[in-house]
């Protein structure tokens, strides 16, 4: 049998240390530590607009927010979820532009193993880990076991992924379903579909259900209904304006966005045959509460033809659990499988360890 290098046995297996886990968006880059034991603490998010680099942002959270060294011992092991295809060694992110090499991130921040996945496929792999009280039901009947799971959820952009069960586990498909073609279900979408292919040419999914896409859509109705848009007003406003129903256009706005949402979920659940259930987690919907329950979601969700009563029977579920991307990427990191989203590094990176628990 090889024995470990003396530096390598030195340091031990490192198993016991903590782990860094990110989950990186387009607005913010949020940051926590993993142990083994599944514990998830220290949590911070921190404005990407602050820092010109994720190895910056990252090596910020390492010093500690208020300059003291955070944590001891430095984490040796690294999980990153990223708002963009994983699909080589450079990665880019969507909607920020922070771009880097997933070989030279591991070195500079003097890891021994770092594994970078989509934010979504990160998302996906929580769910088998959440609790009930993570949760709120919103239709549907009761999730079967085994079956697909979706997720989807709007934040800066609309993070679309899947569970497919195997015979080893839960696999994670990270997918870009947030960029097909957004489809109108009636003529007042119509009219705001078309008012934004003239200006985007191509009118995705993200262009309307997203952050961004709550503008896109108030501005839109603005504009067909020839009203002055208030141009500084930002999804938040928007939303807190249908909220206490101060302004109707914001209303419309956001029952349109969730009626679209509706639409993207039954798509997504036919496509993947969900019947274990549709996830919605990002960082929009969560915050409208029981509302959601009482919005256009789910009966668009339902409005499928001769597939409403297949549709009906599947349930849909809002993640109210903060940053559960993080449960995803420790059960990545604690799961031997090599998924094939994860970012290949270059040659001259040390061997896998071992997972956590194996």
């Amino acid at each position: 049998m090889d024995e470990a290098p003396a530096d390598e046995a030195a340091m031990g297996d490192g198993k016991e240390d903590p782990i860094l886990l990110a989950d990186i968006g387009g607005t913010n880059a949020r940051f926590a530590l993993g142990r083994p034991d599944g514990e998830i603490s220290q949590a911070a998010v921190l404005p990407g607009a602050d820092h010109q680099r994720l190895a910056d942002a990252a090596k910020f959270y390492l010093n500690g927010l208020d300059g003291t060294a955070r944590p001891t011992p430095r984490p040796r092991r690294a999980a990153i979820a990223v708002a963009s295809p994983v699909t080589g060694d450079r990665v880019s992110l969507t909607n920020r532009a922070w771009s880097f090499s997933t070989g030279d991130l591991r070195r500079e921040l003097g890891l021994d193993e770092l594994r970078v996945i989509n934010d979504f496929a990160a998302a996906a792999l929580a769910v088998p880990r959440l609790a009930p009280s993570d949760l709120f039901q919103v239709g549907g009947g009761a999730p079967r076991a085994e079956y697909p799971i979706a997720v989807i959820g709007p934040g800066t952009g609309l993070g679309v992924s899947a569970l497919i069960h195997t015979k080893s586990g839960w696999m994670p498909l990270a997918t870009e379903g947030g960029h097909v073609t957004q489809a109108a279900a009636n003529d007042r979408e119509a009219a705001v579909i078309a008012r934004l292919r003239q200006i985007h040419g191509h009118v995705s999914a993200e262009r309307v259900i997203s952050g961004p896409g709550l503008v896109n859509l108030y501005q839109s109705l603005c504009q067909i209904d020839a009203l002055a848009a208030d141009a500084a007003l930002g999804p938040a406003e928007i939303v807190s304006r249908a909220m206490v129903r101060s302004d109707p256009v914001c209303g419309e706005a956001v029952d349109m966005f969730q009626a679209m949402l509706g639409t993207a979920a039954s798509n997504a659940a036919l496509n993947l045959d969900a019947r274990g259930g549709v996830y919605i987690a990002g960082g929009i919907v969560p915050r409208l509460g029981q509302a959601f329950a009482a919005s256009p979601f789910r009966r668009r969700f339902e409005d499928k033809g001769r597939y409403a009563e297949y549709l009906a029977a599947i349930p849909t579920y809002v993640i109210t659990r903060k940053m559960p991307a993080f449960l995803g990427l420790l059960a990545m990191m604690e799961d031997e499988r090599e998924f094939p989203e994860l970012t290949p590094e270059s040659d001259d990176r040390p061997p896998r360890r071992k997972p956590l628990g194996a």
